[in-house]
């Protein structure tokens, strides 16, 4: 039986993108304390945690949060907002609704 999964590359390209935002983030500490302080993470978790899709996922929901940020940051990072939209969309799964 074949199964379909998402090709490895797309992860590895999400991943990568939302390496560059953490790494925009962590440029200046105006914006990485609100993210620390948002998911409680400390500096040292964050270091630890960039192979790692949860705190990168964290990371694209923190900037899909804030309209302007979003915008300041694919300026910074040469990509279109959408991207990064399309990106977030991707990495972090939908809301669960119970019945």
């Amino acid at each position: 039986m074949l199964m379909k999964h998402k090709p490895l590359q797309e992860d590895e390209s999400i991943d990568a993108l939302a390496l560059d935002v953490l790494l925009w983030m962590a440029q200046d500490p105006d914006r990485l304390m609100p993210f620390l302080g948002a998911t409680g993470l400390a500096p040292g978790d964050l270091r630890a945690g960039m192979n790692d899709p949860t705190v990168l996922g964290a990371v694209l929901d923190h900037v899909m949060a804030d309209e302007p940020v979003l915008l300041a940051c694919a300026e910074a990072i040469g990509v279109k907002p959408e991207r990064i939209a399309a990106a977030w969309r991707r990495r972090v799964p939908p809301d669960y609704e119970a019945p």
